[in-house]
């Protein structure tokens, strides 16, 4: 029944807005935002505007498609309307970034504190060593890669946000190496992996002007990817997080 779900779907919203603000990186963060949104509207025309799109990236970018904002044309009751959606809107962008960050703290608290629960590995003395084959393991290098980049896969919602990153980089090189106009193919990569994405795209900027330039796409291409690979883990610790504490508050 409808009704039924109302609980759960409130809890899961607690557990959201818990990780979002009840940790000392989360609040900083949240305290970094709310200071850029006020420099935007005491100080519109100062270099630091942009600065509220930066800090919410990558979910702030998708305002670039959305139909309200600062500026929006009548005046009047409906640029104040879409300034107060445009503003809702950057607060639920950061309080995802807040639980993200919220949920990478608790991992680090969860394995800080498994690691002092765990007992000292008993090492074997020459006499058991004997005449006992050692089975092949995995590199501990790999184990720990494949633990790392588990959380990027292992959920829906880290998958479908890989799903929007291979989307945007694939039109992205179909429209840089297929398409005779390119246009602004490179704005979508961009956006669906910031904020890393940026880093990459200074990267790949000067062998754009080299000997090399077909080599500028493929370096941006691969820090972009590496960078929504980033992203991805950071929203499946979230998506983790919020499992974990649904499954205590059952329990």
């Amino acid at each position: 029944m409808p009704n039924s779900s109302l609980p759960r779907r409130l809890a899961r919203l607690r557990r959201f807005l818990a990780l979002a603000t009840d940790n000392w990186l989360a609040r900083a963060y949240l305290a970094v935002f709310a200071a850029s949104v006020l420099v935007v509207f005491l100080l519109p025309d100062s270099g630091f505007a942009p600065d509220p799109l930066m800090l919410t990236a990558p979910l702030s970018f998708l305002s670039v498609v959305i139909p309200f904002g600062p500026g929006a044309e009548g005046g009047g009751v409906a640029e104040v309307l879409a300034t107060v959606l445009w503003t809702g809107w950057l607060l639920l962008c950061a309080l995802v970034n807040a639980a993200v960050l919220g949920a990478l703290v608790a991992r680090s608290a969860a394995a800080a504190r498994a690691g002092a629960r765990e007992p000292l590995p008993r090492i074997p003395g020459p006499s058991e060593e004997k005449g006992r084959d050692v089975a092949p393991t995995e590199r501990p290098g790999l184990r720990g890669i494949r633990a790392l980049l588990t959380p990027a896969v292992d959920n829906w919602l880290a998958r479908g946000y890989l799903a929007v990153v291979a989307a945007a980089l694939g039109f992205f090189l179909y429209a840089v190496y297929l398409s005779p106009d390119p246009g602004f193919a490179g704005i979508w990569p961009l956006m669906a992996t910031a904020p890393l994405s940026i880093v990459a795209s200074l990267v790949a900027a000067p062998a754009q002007y080299s000997s090399l330039p077909w080599l500028s796409p493929l370096l941006f291409s691969a820090g972009a990817a590496l960078s929504g690979l980033v992203n991805a883990v950071l929203l499946g610790l979230l998506a983790r997080r919020l499992r974990t504490r649904e499954a205590h508050t059952a329990t």
